[in-house]
């Protein structure tokens, strides 16, 4: 569910176009009207304001936007601009291929994506770089966190709710024969069912271990793994339980403590807006006591504040 407002009375894409164009005139960017107008449109009035901008300016407005802003609001509005398949091939092909790796951040965003959500921004990762996200993925990862990676962005996987009681229940002592029951782990079958089953049978294969073994299998997860391997297993099975829930810890250890992680909160908050950020707000709120929109305001600031909190939305 969507956290984006619009305007009383929408202007055109080309008036927006013209509006922006006007924003950078001068000296000095009006970034106040940049933001305003951006942080209200949808992902198909964005793509029309860029067509009108590059038919009538010549040049592309995320170029222009990129040397009209600075810091945490530019990346913010460089990755809005985008729809979400083109949003997740570049923060994905940023983290593996940027001045720092940050295998973490391609990691969340590939295994916290639908089997179809990863097709379509495999294609647009190549269609923008010119390179499969399969090679970068092999270039960068490596041991059992590349080998689940490489299998979950190229099985496709039922979306649907229904699922094979017999199967849930022949993958829980499956998992269960893989790890708690012997020394060292199996790690082929853990990549094996969590890169071949859906979201709704994990969620039930999660019921059912529980069930037969008294253990949770996140805790089983923790204690049977490591590393990125173990954060790409704990990343699936979350959000085949409650993708808010996950995103609302992801946002939550991003304001945590000393300082700001700004581009785990930006990629989450813009990324998630029109999706399901209603949700995290609710589960956020839920577990810590806390509204998201409040958390963003004391953690940022400027600008960008406002541009966040525009995404967002009001708290009740």
């Amino acid at each position: 569910m969507s956290t984006l407002s619009f305007p009383p009375v929408l202007t055109s894409p080309r008036q927006d176009a013209i509006d922006l164009h006007k924003a950078f005139k001068g000296l000095g960017c009006d970034t106040a009207q940049v933001v305003n107008i951006l942080a209200h449109r949808d992902v198909t009035q964005r793509a029309l304001i860029q067509q009108e901008y590059r038919a009538m300016y010549s040049e592309e407005l995320a170029k222009r936007l990129s040397s009209e802003l600075s810091g945490n609001l530019k990346k913010a509005v460089l990755l809005w601009i985008h729809d979400p398949a083109g949003r997740d091939a570049t923060i994905v092909r940023n983290a593996l291929s940027g001045d720092i790796v940050d295998l973490k951040a391609a990691t969340e965003v590939i295994c916290s994506r639908t089997s179809s959500q990863i097709q379509v921004f495999k294609q647009a990762y190549y269609a923008r770089f010119g390179v499969h996200l399969e090679n970068d993925i092999n270039y960068q990862a490596s041991g059992d966190h590349k080998k689940l990676l490489l299998a979950y962005v190229s099985t496709t996987r039922y979306e649907g709710p229904e699922v094979d009681r017999n199967l849930v229940d022949r993958d829980a002592k499956d998992l269960f024969k893989a790890g708690e029951k012997r020394l060292g782990t199996d790690e082929k079958t853990f990549i094996r069912i969590f890169s071949e089953r859906s979201w709704a049978h994990l969620a039930a294969v999660s019921i059912a271990y529980h069930h037969l073994y008294g253990s949770s299998l996140k805790k089983v997860v923790k204690s049977e793994t490591s590393g990125d391997f173990e954060f790409a297993l704990l990343t699936i099975i979350r959000c085949a339980e409650n993708p808010a829930k996950y995103f609302a810890k992801i946002l939550r250890k991003a304001m945590k403590g000393l300082g700001t992680d700004d581009s785990t909160l930006i990629r989450v908050v813009v990324s998630r807006t029109e999706i399901d950020l209603q949700y995290i707000k609710a589960e956020y709120m839920k577990k810590y006591r806390k509204a998201l929109g409040d958390e963003v305001h004391s953690e940022t600031s400027g600008h960008y504040r406002t541009f966040l909190l525009s995404l967002v939305g009001p708290n009740h």
